[in-house]
């Protein structure tokens, strides 16, 4: 059998299917990034959970996409976790830019973004896949993502100058002190998840004028650094994989209008697509 991984920040979706991409079953864990997990961590996670590890002998292949898997020495990270566990598969770890590429492609070149817990994109053509501005994570980069509008979110919050009424509630929600905050941020790990876990609280709020404007100029953002930048992007679709793009697909169509820029599938869970490639693209040819 072989399990098929999209591995977020935030959450991870698996699928086990037979060889011929049969559904076999499914499972959820915490999202890993080796940026800030270890194998060691991402070992002694999964072994929380039983009813993924009964069926770990029984794998023959495991194609794993991520946040963070950008370099070898990261993939190394979570390949390690991964093999503590499935001792008879082969691995394959990449990227979670491949899997969105991937997941969207509908047989012409186009560029496909990330729009979740972080931000990225790339342009695909059906064989080489090619990113100009690789993420730069939640402090430097992840323009237009969870991370990013909840770090947006709290500033306004700290600054005073949200809204009244928005103030209000959010305080009412979440209790909040700027000690608390700050610990988040800046002492406890997983901040950048912190950050995102916000996004609900503005996803409820998002026709409000401030929360509007601010999430289209988060959007308007992310075209400029992550889209712009690739010659004839002009003439090209860009998809979307994420929760945040699919929830605050009103921001990035109209940041899109203003940008001449036209915008092709929006998928919340890149997973059921993902899978889908692989049995016309992968399994195939394995």
């Amino acid at each position: 059998m072989i399990l098929v991984i999209d591995s977020g920040s935030t959450k991870s979706d698996w699928l086990l299917v037979e060889k011929d991409g049969q559904f076999v079953d499914s499972y959820k864990t915490m999202g890993f990034n080796p940026f800030f997990h270890s194998s060691g961590f991402i070992a002694s996670e999964l072994a929380k959970h039983g009813n993924l590890l009964g069926i770990a002998d029984k794998v023959e292949a495991i194609y794993y996409y991520g946040a963070g898997c950008s370099t070898d020495h990261f993939k190394g990270i979570v390949q390690t976790a991964l093999q503590q566990h499935f001792k008879h598969a082969e691995i394959h770890v990449d990227h979670d830019l491949l899997a969105a590429a991937y997941a969207t492609f509908d047989g012409s070149a186009a560029i496909s973004g990330i729009l979740g817990t972080g931000s990225n994109a790339c342009y695909f053509d059906g064989k080489d896949l090619q990113a100009l501005n690789a993420g730069l994570g939640y402090i430097l980069g992840d323009e237009g993502s969870g991370s990013y509008f909840g770090k947006k979110l709290l500033a306004a919050f700290l600054y005073g100058r949200l809204p009244e009424d928005i103030a209000a509630q959010l305080q009412d929600e979440f209790k909040l002190t700027r000690a608390d905050i700050f610990r988040h941020v800046y002492e406890l790990p997983h901040a950048n998840v912190y950050l995102a876990s916000y996004t609900r609280f503005i996803a409820k709020h998002q026709d409000n004028a401030f929360i509007k404007e601010m999430l289209v100029e988060g959007m308007r953002e992310f075209f400029r650094i992550h889209v712009l930048t690739y010659p004839g992007y002009e003439k090209l679709k860009v998809h979307f994989v994420g929760s945040i793009a699919f929830y605050f697909s009103d921001a990035i169509y109209e940041a899109a209008a203003e940008l001449g820029i036209t915008v092709g599938q929006i998928v919340k869970s890149p997973i059921q697509n993902l899978l889908q490639y692989h049995i016309k693209h992968v399994f195939a040819h394995a």
